[in-house]
């Protein structure tokens, strides 16, 4: 056998036809003379690239509590939390901008501003997060839209996890199963309930298991929230985010609240 790699391809080199590298190398397209505009923006794909690999894991953790396969779903839970770290990895970056350094090619944004980014709408979406409004930026790109429809008549990851526990004989109401799983998911004193009573007992069964991948998940997310809190103040201070939003404002709301909510609350009651 050669030790010398094959270097003669007939076409593009079997990497190139997997990885498509030329393609992903050759999307950015800077609007300023700013050099540091190519950070914000090569780094803003990466986080897009990640959102896409996090919605298939929770699609695929959904989709295997719905056949009662609790071990697929850990597996795609724990490789989701691996990629939620790399994913917050991914405001280093930009975690020290200076207001001018962001300024100097923030006009090139426009309007655009990352909560019209559907693929994290997807992960809110499977969080739970669920709202119908936030279906109309899209209106305008057909297939965008129609994806983020599905995913809003879906149900959510929790609501998976939620049937399987009431499966496993956990006490979730029937109110909480057959709730209108397009809005957004409220706490239910009845479900913090049976959180408490998972952790007050076994911690090496199923139910118990699926809590803690959850709230590792949780934790995550709930830190990827508050860096980009951080980053954002740090960058703008108070000023209206580049979309309308109210900036900081907005995304402090957002931090403040739990993901998997019974969860953290539970925790109190055990």
């Amino acid at each position: 056998m050669s030790e010398t790699p094959n270097l003669d391809f007939a076409g593009t080199t079997p990497y190139e036809d997997y990885v498509q590298a030329d393609v992903l190398t050759h999307l950015q397209h800077p609007l300023s003379e700013d050099p540091g505009e190519m950070v914000f923006l090569v780094t803003t794909q990466v986080m897009e690239l990640w959102f896409t690999v996090i919605v298939h894991e929770w699609q695929t953790a959904a989709q295997a509590l719905r056949r009662n396969d609790l071990r697929a779903a850990l597996e795609a839970l724990k490789r989701s939390a691996y990629e939620l770290e790399s994913l917050n990895a991914s405001w280093k970056p930009l975690a020290h901008l200076t207001p001018a350094q962001f300024n100097s090619y923030r006009s090139a944004l426009g309007e655009g501003s990352g909560f019209q980014s559907a693929m994290y709408r997807r992960m809110e979406f499977l969080l739970g997060e669920k709202s119908a409004s936030m279906l109309v930026p899209h209106r305008g790109a057909p297939r965008v839209h129609d994806e983020l429809e599905k995913a809003l008549h879906e149900p959510s990851l929790y609501d998976e996890v939620l049937g399987y526990l009431a499966r496993q004989g956990a006490g979730i109401p029937e109110r909480v199963l057959s709730r209108d799983i397009t809005q957004r998911y409220e706490p239910d004193p009845d479900v913090e309930a049976a959180w408490a009573r998972i952790y007050a007992g076994d911690p090496d069964t199923g139910p118990a298991r699926l809590g803690e991948a959850l709230t590792e998940v949780a934790e995550l997310v709930w830190r990827w929230r508050n860096d980009h809190l951080v980053a954002t103040r740090r960058a703008m201070g108070a000023k209206a985010g580049t979309g309308g939003s109210a900036g900081v404002a907005w995304l402090e709301k957002r931090a403040s609240k739990n993901v998997f909510p019974e969860l953290w609350t539970a925790r109190s009651q055990v």
